[in-house]
């Protein structure tokens, strides 16, 4: 008898302490107990960079990089995403590659009154003679979209990269935008040329992006009127470049100041002919290829002598 009621009380026990237990575990929803989730999504930041594209141009796109202020630190980020293979170029986006030799390293890297300093190890010369040339577009055009950045010098191993790997084409000690992207030469004169670069509309799986095009040519015109023609001509021959500003756009007048570039078109600058509305693609592009031609921070539509809009370049993705 005795041993039944202590093996009662010991089951009542038991059950209390697994009613405990259980009240614990997975408290009521009501009252103090209660407890408010809420799950939020974080955008990943994300980085301008220029790579190859499906068409094997030198494009500009956006990698995923750790958001960082320090202006090295965000340099060689975006130096890692370019090189094939590397951790870093996993985050790049589909249908674009890297361009950089595999198990290429950075042994040093600073910063000296805006020209960036980078010191590769061997692997970097090990191109071809298609892709080097593109190489060096990459990473100029990559590492100058930083502000702080001007211009470059590539070392490998200490001693400053003189020529291109292959075809030994010498190469300016200070690399800059001057050097031109996806180069296309129309000159008969080689000693009176001007470049121009200009940027179009690209398509991969339904994502628009952008691909600069520097035009080297006998053309005396300002680089403004160059810009508006070649991006109201047809698409250049055997690309998937593209450019949606009508034909019929007419840029009536321009002005160039210290800050802005004004612009009077006529009205087939707009979608629609009736509508006051200028295609966010017909913008970019030629926003794009003011800010690398002219050192302005805007872009200022106008139609008839009626402004339009306020383009700012410093705010371009």
């Amino acid at each position: 008898m005795i041993k039944k009621s202590a093996a009662k009380r010991i089951m009542i026990a038991s059950i209390a302490l697994l009613i405990l237990v259980i009240t614990y575990l997975f408290p009521t929803t009501s009252g103090s107990n209660s407890i408010n989730q809420t799950l939020s999504y974080i955008e990943p930041n994300k980085t301008t960079i220029y790579l190859l594209d499906n068409s094997n141009m030198v494009a500009r796109t956006k990698t995923i990089t750790k958001e960082n202020k320090d202006v090295i630190n965000k340099a060689t980020q975006i130096i890692n995403a370019l090189i094939i293979n590397s951790q870093a170029s996993k985050y790049n986006p589909s249908g674009f590659k890297a361009i950089i030799p595999e198990n290429t390293k950075i042994l040093s890297i600073s910063l000296s009154e805006n020209i960036l300093k980078i010191n590769f190890n061997e692997n970097f010369l090990n191109t071809d003679s298609y892709n080097e040339n593109k190489m060096i577009e990459s990473l100029i055009y990559s590492l100058t979209e930083l502000d702080e950045i001007d211009g470059i010098m590539i070392f490998v191993n200490n001693n400053i990269l003189e020529c291109l790997p292959i075809s030994k084409k010498k190469l300016p000690d200070v690399l800059d935008r001057k050097y031109g992207i996806n180069k296309i030469y129309e000159f008969d004169d080689v000693k009176n040329t001007s470049q121009t670069t200009i940027y179009y509309l690209s398509e991969y799986e339904n994502t628009k992006y952008y691909t600069p095009v520097t035009f080297i040519t006998n053309n005396n015109e300002d680089k403004i009127e160059v810009i508006i023609e070649k991006l109201k001509t047809s698409p250049i021959n055997q690309t998937n470049l593209m450019s949606y500003l009508a034909s019929s756009a007419e840029l009536l007048d321009y002005e160039i100041t210290e800050s802005s570039v004004n612009l009077t078109f006529n009205n087939y600058i707009f979608d629609e002919f009736h509508d006051k509305d200028i295609l966010e693609e017909v913008k970019y592009t030629i926003g794009l290829s003011i800010k690398d031609n002219y050192d302005v921070d805007e872009v200022v539509f106008n139609v008839n002598g009626e402004k339009i809009d306020n383009f700012e370049l410093n705010s371009l993705e």
